[in-house]
């Protein structure tokens, strides 16, 4: 199983906001979801991101592979090192 780290698109049309979940790489990306970890709303100024760093480390020690978006997030944040 083939686990990823990435975004789940919400909000209305031309207003995004996204969750950061942890979901099977066979999946949708709104479809099933393993676990959600955070959230990012790119829309304010700066962007808002709310990321759980200890669930994010936890996720990618037990091999989830992260996408190049949620990877930058999570540097942002300080879950990777860069």
């Amino acid at each position: 199983m083939a686990v990823k780290i990435r975004l789940r698109r919400m909000g209305a049309k031309k207003a995004p906001f996204y969750r950061v979940v942890v979901a099977d790489g066979r999946y949708p990306r709104d479809g099933r979801f393993i676990e959600e970890i955070g959230t990012y709303n790119p829309l304010t100024d700066p962007a808002e991101i709310n990321i759980d760093n200890e669930a994010a480390k936890k996720w990618i020690a037990n091999g989830a592979q992260p996408t190049d978006t949620v990877r930058a997030l999570l540097k942002k944040t300080g879950a990777i090192e860069k």
